[in-house]
């Protein structure tokens, strides 16, 4: 299933105006630095991300560790520091989920839920909370009736039950967004408390459409040559399935999160990227960091560092000024 809505918004067109410096795929510690050096180098700067609590730091509950923060602090408090100060600079952040992409196209092409957006430069920093596993039937169900996009599918729903899974922000706004199209929003959340923002928290609460089932997993997509229901293990009581037509998934894991990319960049047999000493991709003009290299411990200050070097090879990148580059063939 993919549904293509153009709704106005940011990003739509290839006038000189809606064409970024550089886009930037992921707002957590090394997505949000790159940001802040790339608007400060005066590049047009477009960050597009999921959601505050939708990466590793976000959902952390205390970080104490980050140098120049006492702390402690939440993740979510210190990556939206980080924002409010890569846009106090002038960088722009969407919140969107990107599923596709054409990264050989002049300009670069990136392809959300919400939009489609152009830039001439590309930073990957989506990180690694892709899953590698599959519950029973998901697979199976996937494009008849499970979905990783409510923007994007949302509207095949209409007048009819969905469940969403997950506990962060992008599960709750993914589930919000059904609320303009489903009868009945089943929010399974596999952790004893939702890990989202307290904004979203309360507007899910508080929605007549959503029904929130904590400490509840999904153990299974039923159905026939649609989905029909979804089998849900509860932390306490028996199991017990739902009547549903569709399925929306956002469970996390410890997988670079590199399935929109659609094997248009190198990447090893484990899913990590390849870059050079400039952080650049085997692609011209796209560069990776951050978890996704899967080259180093999985620390926000590390990311960072990674996005502040990647952000000053794009600066040369595009201002063609030497910087060191590495024979691919």
């Amino acid at each position: 299933m993919g549904l293509n809505l153009d709704m106005g918004l940011p990003g739509f067109g290839t006038q000189a105006g809606d064409v970024y410096d550089v886009i930037i795929i992921g707002g957590g510690p090394g997505g949000a630095s790159a940001a802040i050096y790339t608007a400060r180098a005066d590049l047009r700067t477009l960050v597009i991300d999921k959601g505050l609590t939708a990466g590793a730091l976000g959902i952390t509950a205390k970080i104490s560790n980050y140098p120049g923060v006492p702390g402690p602090v939440s993740g979510e408090q210190l990556v939206r520091t980080m924002r409010e100060q890569a846009q106090s600079f002038g960088a722009q952040f969407m919140t969107d989920k990107v599923v596709g992409v054409d990264l050989g196209a002049d300009p670069k092409m990136i392809m959300g839920g919400s939009g489609t957006y152009y830039g001439r430069t590309v930073i990957l920093a989506s990180g690694s909370m892709g899953r590698a596993a599959t519950i029973p039937g998901e697979e199976e169900y996937l494009g008849r009736g499970v979905s990783y996009c409510a923007t994007c599918d949302g509207a095949f729903f209409r007048g009819r039950p969905v469940a969403v899974v997950g506990s962060n922000d992008e599960a709750l706004e993914e589930a919000l967004f059904l609320t303009k199209f489903a009868s009945q929003v089943h929010l399974l959340v596999p952790t004893p408390r939702l890990k989202a923002s307290a904004a979203l928290v309360e507007e899910i609460t508080h929605s007549p459409v959503v029904r929130v089932y904590l400490g509840a997993r999904a153990r299974e997509v039923l159905g026939g040559d649609l989905v029909q229901g979804l089998r849900v293990h509860p932390r306490e009581g028996a199991p017990f399935d739902l009547a549903v037509d569709g399925v929306f998934l956002y469970l996390q894991g410890s997988q670079p999160i590199t399935d929109f990319l659609g094997g248009q960049v190198q990447a090893t047999n484990s899913g990590c990227l390849v870059v050079d000493a400039e952080y650049q991709t085997t692609l011209p003009g796209v560069f990776a960091i951050g978890d996704l290299l899967c080259e180093h411990i999985k620390q926000a200050v590390i990311a960072a560092a990674d996005g502040v070097q990647a952000a000053i090879a794009v600066d040369k990148f595009l201002h063609q000024r030497a910087a060191v580059r590495v024979d691919w063939s």
